[in-house]
């Protein structure tokens, strides 16, 4: 039985360079891989362009990588919540590409799925659409989408086997099956690693043909992106 365990964040990212594009999972601060974006700010690495649905928010996740420069293309969908991210787009140190969350979601899926591009309605007549193919079907416009790839994707899972096989927990599940897939090199961190053939085989989202590095992470955080609370 193959064995991909790797033993740190750190062993598990020591070959990515600069300039690359990284795929990071989790929505809002939701299922985002904790341990390896911190391997990745100690590791000091720059140039890099990363596929994320948000930016993480100012001191933690994907915002950590935007204070160290390390950040130079951010493809998202939702940016509201960090600062420093705004400050830096608006000073133009930072290139921007901003994606309607379905387009993006698309997008990876459809680069996982080994499909170069496809036709949505999402964004015609729009600053979206600059630039883009556009073509009418039923008498309906559509706007052409390639589909995306990463040098590397780095998801979070709930649960995983020596084999890189993946489980997901409720809604942490979010980007990080179809980034997984997308990868051309993936590397999950989990809760809980154990011995291939402990994972009930119907409960797995992520197969671990999509994985190549597989760790377990620990001191995870899980903030809360905006606490809501009633008296």
């Amino acid at each position: 039985m193959i064995n991909k365990v790797v033993g740190s964040a750190k062993e598990a990212v020591q070959d990515i360079p600069s300039d690359v594009t990284l795929m990071l999972g989790g929505f809002g601060l939701c299922g985002i891989p904790e341990n390896a974006i911190a391997a990745i700010l100690e590791k000091g690495i720059k140039g890099l362009t990363c596929i994320s649905n948000n930016a993480g928010v100012d001191g933690f996740g994907i915002g950590m990588l935007l204070e160290t420069r390390q950040v130079k293309k951010m493809i998202s969908s939702y940016v509201g919540e960090n600062a420093e991210f705004e400050r830096q787009l608006l000073s133009g140190e930072l290139e921007v590409d901003l994606l309607p969350q379905g387009t993006l979601s698309e997008r990876i899926r459809a680069g996982g799925a080994g499909i170069p591009a496809f036709y949505t309605p999402a964004g015609v007549g729009t600053e979206v659409a600059e630039g883009k193919e556009t073509r009418e079907f039923n008498g309906k416009m559509y706007l052409l989408e390639h589909g995306l790839r990463a040098d590397f994707a780095l998801v979070k899972a709930w649960k995983g086997d020596h084999a890189g096989n993946l489980i997901y927990k409720g809604t942490a599940r979010n980007f990080n099956p179809m980034m997984a897939a997308a990868g051309k090199i993936t590397i999950a961190e989990v809760e809980e690693l154990v011995p291939a053939g402990e994972l009930d085989p119907n409960q797995i989202h992520t197969p671990g043909i999509y994985v190549q590095r597989i760790f377990q992470g620990n001191n995870y955080e899980k903030r809360i992106e905006q606490r809501t609370i009633s008296n």
